[in-house]
């Protein structure tokens, strides 16, 4: 059936029908926003104090690392313990994290080292916590809301990218980074608030094993499921391959002058076309073919990049990062849709971490490799070749995964 042009737009029903998905929500979307201005913090802040490209690009390993450790662990006994609690902790943690790294920017000297185990330190805490949240999603939703619930998230992500970086340039430019990391501080508050007031959770009465058994029996099933391996295979391909962020500020040394006000709009081109794309997310969660959106933005993606790191006037370079962007968007709401209609509750905490692996930390390892790269070569050969690579491998998942590509939601 055709899509009427309301249609195409986002799905607010979960917003407006679900309360506790809404409180959820608008606490996750002003500590998503405040996120933003600490990721923009920390990346300037080993910059400032380094001017290495590969030093950004460990920025990358230190939020890796502890997300493919502790997400792993976590998935011990994720699913068996109470999610709510575990959220409100994991999230508290997180706050006085936020403001030990406000008094490493604030004092004078080169704290890159301490500020990349507080770094380190926070992505641990994330590594439990956002799982935690996933999960708990289809709980708050019924199934005929959950693409639209997942797309609004993705809003919620894309809206704090396009006014975070943008506005924590102009604060870092007049301020310093220690008020940047301020206000991600403050907004994890907010988060707080909006997981404290969910109904409060239980464990899943056929969890399955624990330990380390659990651990293996998660792994199990996502290698033997062929939509969730796919999935997240394909996001691996595109983000690890070809993830940019990293060379935003050798880029905007080597082709634009430099300036912290440049480099913010960098990531904000990217979120506005994630923004975009999220504004017109019911042409993708409509349709019920998650799969087959997800492999084809994941080509959009590398090709975007592509005409990104070869670019070097500055209005072309952006309206390629904001193509990015808005594929960016649908492949990961795609991604999550199949991922989740396919999982099981008794599992879906242990998938949620491998998702959240798949889906962060290969990101963040995605630029250590565009950082080494460069490091070596330049900006535009690190993001070319990594384009080039992730189109590569998207196509490959394309070819050998029919049952996510013919998949229907």
């Amino acid at each position: 059936m055709p899509l009427t042009p309301l249609g195409a737009l986002v799905d607010v029903r979960p917003l407006r029908e679900h309360p506790p998905f809404r409180r959820l929500w608008l606490g996750s979307t002003a500590s998503g926003v405040g996120g933003q201005f600490g990721a923009f913090a920390v990346t300037y802040y080993v910059w400032d104090r380094t001017r290495s490209p590969a030093m950004v690009g460990l920025v990358g390993l230190a939020v890796a690392a502890p997300i493919v450790v502790v997400a792993l662990a976590g998935s011990a006994f994720i699913d068996q313990a109470d999610r709510r609690r575990l959220a409100l902790l994991t999230t508290a943690g997180q706050l006085v994290t936020g403001l030990l790294m406000v008094l490493v920017a604030a004092l004078p000297g080169n704290g890159v080292w301490a500020m990349l185990g507080l770094t380190a330190t926070a992505s641990a805490l994330s590594a439990l916590g956002t799982p935690v949240l996933r999960s708990l999603i289809p709980g708050l939703l019924p199934p005929a809301r959950l693409a639209a619930g997942l797309a609004l998230n993705h809003l919620s992500f894309q809206l704090a990218m396009l006014v975070g970086p943008a506005l924590a340039g102009v604060v870092t430019a007049a301020f310093g980074t220690a008020w940047c990391l301020a206000i991600d501080a403050v907004t994890f508050v907010a988060a707080l608030a909006g997981i404290a007031a969910l109904p409060r959770t239980a464990p899943v009465a056929a969890a399955g094993p624990r330990g380390l058994a659990a651990i293996v029996d998660g792994l199990r099933f996502t290698a033997r499921s062929p939509v969730v391996r796919g999935a997240l295979i394909a996001d691996l391909c595109a983000t690890f391959l070809a993830m940019p962020f990293a060379l935003f500020p050798l880029l905007n040394a080597e082709r634009f002058g430099g300036s912290p006000r440049v480099l913010g709009l960098f990531a904000s081109a990217v979120a506005v076309g994630g923004v975009l794309a999220s504004a017109l997310s019911g042409l993708a969660t409509r349709r019920g073919r998650p799969g087959l959106v997800l492999l084809g933005c994941g080509a959009a993606w590398g090709a975007a990049l592509g005409v990104a790191g070869l670019s070097t006037r500055l209005p072309l370079t952006l309206a390629a990062l904001a193509v990015a962007g808005a594929a960016d968007t649908w492949a990961v709401i795609s991604r999550g849709t199949a991922v989740q209609a396919t999982t099981p509750e008794s599992h879906r905490g242990r998938v949620a971490a491998l998702e959240h692996i798949a889906g962060t930390a290969g990101p963040h390892l995605g630029n250590l490799r565009a950082g080494l790269v460069a490091a070596t070569t330049s900006g535009g050969f690190a993001m070319v070749t990594g384009a080039a690579a992730s189109l590569l491998g998207v196509g490959l998942v394309a070819l050998l995964s029919p049952r996510l590509r013919d998949l229907r939601v």
